[in-house]
């Protein structure tokens, strides 16, 4: 009997070790809004470099990074999270409203992923985006905005920031395979451009 309390007593330890383990899994992952609310401050940072940058690779880098960032951020969105605010509040307005502000940036976005900084228009094109994407932030985020309703119902956050996490994963895995296709097919169709090689090289590098 003593042998067995012994032994009882020794794995205690492992298996509150691994509740510790798993509370601190829990502990680290995001709701949703957390989830929605990171991307829109890692964007709006974005949106600051770019109107300080005076270099026009550096700043078609970060107008990349918004780009793409967006068109994850509103699709899981509109394919998750909307829809899921919809059916627990009712609150027809704030969703439509939301949609239609989705509808006139990735509009705008669009325009910018087609130019480049040799278009006259391109910075006015992104300081227009970043106070569209103001706008719908503020919306979002404010005291009676959706987030704040989305709290107050029955919507299970954690379960829902679990589906964002995982289709912003897959999203984000299918933009970087798409660029890196089109990065090796630049520096195919430039192999004999020394100039073009340059650019590419600076690009990469994020300069």
């Amino acid at each position: 009997m003593a042998r067995k309390r012994k032994t009882a007593a020794r794995r205690t330890p492992a298996r509150g070790s691994a509740r510790a383990k798993s509370s601190a899994a829990r502990s680290t992952r995001q709701d949703a809004i957390m989830l929605l609310k990171a991307d829109h401050r890692q964007v709006e940072q974005w949106f600051e470099q770019f109107e300080s940058s005076r270099s026009e690779s550096k700043k078609s880098d970060l107008a990349d990074r918004i780009c793409k960032a967006l068109t994850v951020h509103t699709t899981i969105e509109e394919e998750i999270f909307y829809p899921a605010f919809y059916e627990a509040t009712q609150e027809k307005s704030l969703h439509h409203e939301a949609e239609i502000e989705h509808d006139g940036a990735k509009n705008l976005i669009a325009q910018i992923e087609s130019s480049g900084p040799a278009d006259d228009y391109f910075d006015a094109k992104v300081k227009v985006l970043s106070e569209m994407i103001k706008h719908h932030v503020r919306e979002e985020e404010q005291r009676d905005g959706m987030f704040a309703k989305a709290r107050e119902s029955r919507m299970d956050l954690n379960a829902l920031g679990e589906q964002l996490a995982a289709r912003k994963a897959q999203l984000m895995g299918s933009a970087e395979a798409d660029e890196e296709t089109s990065t090796r097919r630049s520096a195919r169709s430039s192999a004999h451009d020394p100039g073009a090689m340059a650019r590419l090289a600076r690009r990469t590098r994020g300069e």
